[in-house]
């Protein structure tokens, strides 16, 4: 089960409380989302279609709870690579 915790929301901006899968340390991240993208990917839909408008690290974000620091010091680069 995806577990999204927003802990404030304006118009089309939440701020993201996630746990890295990585670490286990909670991070926030303030991502331009809305509940409705949210609730279509969680039910199914696949992120980078929910959510298009969102780079590779907010996608892993949301995914995984690894921040981009994290994700280059595990695996030695940026983060997955953003389908063509």
């Amino acid at each position: 089960m995806v577990v999204v915790s927003p802990i404030r929301m304006e118009r089309n901006q939440m701020i993201i409380e996630k746990e890295s899968m990585l670490t286990g340390v909670m991070h926030k991240m303030d991502l331009p989302v809305t509940l409705e993208q949210v609730a279509e990917w969680r039910t199914g839909t696949l992120i980078q279609d929910a959510m298009p408008h969102l780079n590779r690290q907010q996608r892993e974000f949301l995914i995984s709870g690894t921040t981009p620091d994290e994700w280059a010091e595990t695996f030695g680069d940026d983060g997955p690579e953003d389908e063509e």
